[in-house]
């Protein structure tokens, strides 16, 4: 499920909730998305406050004991240091840049940023190709 704050032609504002964000483009698409105000079929995305925290049964992927830890680990910090040594830091303003880069609007190049969730899915979506940064602890002797 996806909540996504709307907004008719009119200036009414509501929030929606849908299966996924490819339900919502579909219901869009086909006339089904209507301001619940004024029965507007004129509704678009608003600007929405992104979630800071994570809920309590919000899941992250981990693994442990495998045999290459340490070489995957040295890996990723290689691939963090590359990245960062080489690209331009562009703050919270990830998804613009790289929707800018992706659109040919600027010249291509490498960035590094960061985006909230609800950046990250609509990069995803827009077809935009990126990679999560690691942020891996400093070694401990």
């Amino acid at each position: 499920m996806i909540q996504y704050a709307l907004q008719c032609s009119n200036g009414h504002q509501f929030d929606a909730w849908f299966g996924s964000a490819a339900a919502f483009d579909d219901q869009q698409r086909r006339g089904l998305v209507t301001c619940v105000v004024c029965g507007d079929g004129a509704v678009e995305k608003a600007l929405m406050a992104p979630a800071l925290t994570r809920p309590a049964g919000d899941k992250v992927a981990v693994s442990a004991g495998h045999p290459d830890t340490a070489k995957i680990r040295e890996l990723l910090r290689a691939y963090r240091h590359k990245v960062t040594s080489e690209a331009d830091y562009v703050g919270n303003k990830f998804a613009e840049e790289a929707r800018k880069i992706h659109f040919e609007e600027v010249e291509a190049r490498g960035i590094y940023g960061e985006a909230t969730r609800d950046e990250v899915v609509g990069l995803a979506e827009d077809g935009i190709e990126f990679l999560p940064l690691p942020d891996l602890p400093e070694e401990h002797n």
